[in-house]
């Protein structure tokens, strides 16, 4: 199984009264609760966290874009994966978006991943999600009824952007480019592996499936509001014709490692609770513009009792009342030593046939020595008992030739616990 370390870079400096005083950390949030000097701090923190996953011998590290956000502040994924190019050496660099739709031309996208796989070496996975509602058409503009036409377009340059050697014309319906001749190329010839990120339509998982591409499923609600969704996906496998590979799945799951599940709870308790209450509460109005989703997808999820249960957590995050405790029950966020987070890990990716487990290990308002410490248990002690997953029975197709030897974690003795320092105050100036 690959294990990645997955990258929100979240905010850490909304307000205790968040909930009640702004509608969304999404699409309209307030401004004026940015604080350059934070931000500043962040992305030095949150780059040496990527850095260190890889010192780990963590499989990949993944980026991913959002705009108009607070609860996830990577705007270019291109940016900070061409930093960790030069600053990486072993981990696939996995660009869990680039949102395709939203580059005119989209040759810039092509380029730009051309670019940092060039730099590292062939070290890149190139995601193309289709992008979130939120971020698309009301941070970016477009018109819902018509960004996937948009989006296959885009996709339909950059492929041939990176396979042919010829100068070419495109007329499309929306991208009208007579001369389309970039000079640089992907070191994976003809182009590095396709992941899909998605969030549970019919239309991507058909896309995926029948275009033979890895899947990754981006809820953040856990393995039991995900088996539906992956069901969904493993179905439309099956009917294109493909076998069911375990490492055409990833998922991303919230976890926290400590010395026990004791000291995990003290730990994680108001980075989660944060997260849940503060980071993803996003203003419903905003959720699903019409002509967004088709009419398959909206049956789809009224059928579905999971999807039912994933709606009821939405509306139970709007609220901002969610306890740990609550957290830890629904399996949103896994929790524990470094044993029992193994086995709860192993066994949901048995159950839904997941061999890319993406380990969301910076949380909420984690203090970045808390991140440090979950990342070295995580790398240190469950990734080596992961390791073996799938790796007999089956080739991961879409992954770096590059990045397929499997790096032995360091050697240390087990890191002291950071209790002191998650305890900590946060400071006045997080509040701008």
């Amino acid at each position: 199984m690959k294990n990645l370390f997955f990258h929100l870079m979240p905010y850490k400096g909304l307000p205790e009264d968040f909930v009640e005083k702004y509608e969304s950390v999404w699409v309209n949030i307030d401004t004026r609760l940015y604080n350059p000097d934070l931000i500043r701090e962040y992305f030095h923190d949150y780059l040496d966290q990527l850095k260190f996953a890889d010192q780990l011998g963590f499989d990949g590290i993944c980026v991913n874009e959002h705009h108009s956000n607070g609860y996830a502040i990577m705007a270019s994924p291109q940016m900070m994966a061409s930093i960790l190019a030069r600053e990486t050496s072993h981990a696939a660099i996995v660009l869990m978006g680039c949102s395709i739709a939203l580059y005119d031309p989209p040759m810039r996208v092509a380029e730009d991943m051309a670019t940092i796989d060039a730099m590292s070496g062939g070290r890149v996975v190139a995601g193309f999600p289709m992008g979130t509602p939120f971020d698309t058409c009301y941070a970016y503009g477009q018109n819902p009824s018509s960004v996937r036409q948009k989006y296959k377009e885009a996709y339909d340059i950059i492929m041939r952007t990176w396979s042919s050697d010829d100068m070419f014309a495109y007329n499309g319906e929306y991208y009208k480019q007579p001369f389309i001749n970039t000079f640089i190329k992907p070191k994976q010839r003809p182009h590095p592996p396709i992941w899909v990120p998605g969030g549970g339509s019919v239309e991507t998982w058909r896309w995926a499936a029948e275009q033979n591409f890895g899947y990754g499923y981006t809820s953040f609600y856990g393995a039991l509001a995900a088996r539906t969704q992956v069901a969904g996906f493993w179905d439309f496998v099956d009917q294109a014709g493909q076998d069911r590979n375990p490492f055409r799945l990833g998922m991303v799951q919230f976890i926290g490692v400590a010395k026990n599940r004791e000291e995990a709870m003290e730990l994680y308790r108001e980075p989660a609770e944060y997260l849940y209450n503060r980071n993803l509460k996003v203003g419903a109005r905003w959720a699903v513009p019409p002509g967004y989703q088709s009419e398959e997808t909206k049956r789809m999820q009224v059928q579905s009792t999971m999807q039912q249960a994933a709606l009821k957590a939405v509306g139970a995050i709007r609220t901002g009342k969610l306890t740990m405790e609550e957290i830890v029950e629904r399996g949103y966020v896994i929790i524990g030593s470094p044993d029992e987070v193994a086995a709860q890990v192993r066994a949901n990716c048995i159950d839904l046939n997941c061999g890319n487990m993406m380990a969301l290990l910076q949380f909420g308002n984690m203090r970045t020595q808390v991140g440090m410490y979950n990342l070295e248990l995580y790398g240190r002690y469950v990734k080596p008992q992961l390791d073996d997953l799938f790796e007999k029975d089956w080739e991961h197709h879409w992954w770096p030739d590059a990045c397929r030897t499997v790096k032995e974690p360091p050697a240390g003795a087990f890191p002291a616990s950071p209790v002191v320092a998650a305890a900590a105050p946060v400071s006045a100036a997080a509040h701008g």
